[in-house]
Parts: C-alpha cells; sequence; structure tokens
C-alpha cells in the first residue's frame, strides 16, 4: 500500500489583496505568504491552527524562535501561554476566518494573519521598518525565516 501524499507546503512575496487587507500594517516593507494544502483546514478556527504551528512546535525550535525574536530583532513579546497571546504575539484583530497577531521592537512592527478556508491554510508575514537598522537586520533574517515558516507549516499540517 502506498503512503498518503502529503499536499504541498509552499512560500510566496505575492500576498493575495483577500489576506494583505488584513495585515493591519501600513505600508508593509516586507510581506510573504506560506500556505499548506490540507482536506480539514476549516475544522479548526485560524486561532488553533496558529497554536498548533506556533505553540507546538518542538521545544527546541520554539525556543530558537523565541530567542531570535527577543534578542535578534528585539520584539517585544507578551506571555507564551495566554489566550491573548500566540507564543508572545499579542492577538490584534480576528474574524470567522482568520487571526492576526502583532509584535514590535524597537526597530520594526511586525505581523502574522493566520487564515483558513476549505483546503488550506495560509499565514502572512508583514514587517514594517520603524528605523533604518530594521532594514539591514531583517533581510538575512527573513532567510531564517522562510526556512523555519516552511518547517512549521509543514509540522502543522502533520498535525491535522
Amino acid at each position: 500500500m502506498r503512503p498518503k501524499a502529503v499536499p504541498p507546503v509552499a512560500w510566496q512575496r505575492d500576498v493575495p489583496e483577500s489576506i494583505r487587507s488584513l495585515v493591519g500594517l501600513t505600508s508593509p516593507d516586507y510581506v510573504d505568504l506560506f500556505t499548506a494544502r490540507t482536506n480539514e483546514a476549516s475544522e479548526k478556527s485560524a486561532e488553533d491552527w496558529a497554536r498548533v504551528a506556533l505553540e507546538e512546535a518542538p521545544d527546541h525550535l520554539r525556543l530558537a524562535v523565541v530567542l531570535a525574536q527577543r534578542l535578534v530583532l528585539g520584539l517585544r513579546l507578551g506571555p507564551r501561554r495566554s489566550p491573548d497571546y500566540i507564543l508572545g504575539w499579542k492577538i490584534a484583530d480576528r474574524g470567522d476566518s482568520w487571526v492576526r497577531t502583532e509584535a514590535a521592537s524597537w526597530m520594526m512592527t511586525a505581523s502574522l494573519v493566520f487564515k483558513v478556508d476549505e483546503a488550506e491554510l495560509s499565514v502572512a508575514t508583514s514587517v514594517r521598518y520603524d528605523r533604518r537598522m530594521a532594514a539591514l537586520v531583517w533581510p538575512p533574517i527573513s532567510i531564517v525565516h522562510r526556512k523555519v515558516g516552511l518547517a512549521l507549516m509543514r509540522r502543522a499540517q502533520r498535525a491535522e
């Protein structure tokens, strides 16, 4: 018997307007989108998917993400386990099929939008450079962000 094929996980710079309109940042300097095809995306809320992807990641990966966000990016994160936060990111807004989290530092403001529909989970990242330093720091970090984002999406997809 053949193993069940896992639907693809993808990354792209082009973010559809239906998701871009939810990011909450004025004039972001960086946007990207991760997508994961799943047969049962809409059976969980966007917040539940966000918690699976971020809070249920392996300990070593979750620790590395939080340390990079705090120490390298300087993000001021809230409590990691709270109904108002997802891995320290403040829940800023939500709708029936999406949730937006936000975090900021002295040099940048960022948001993550998790959106679900019947067959797909999407996560959009938006970063606004509030100081010039962010334009130097974020581009190399964004390379790691893409690799970690894909890994987190694959893991969330398997947790389905």
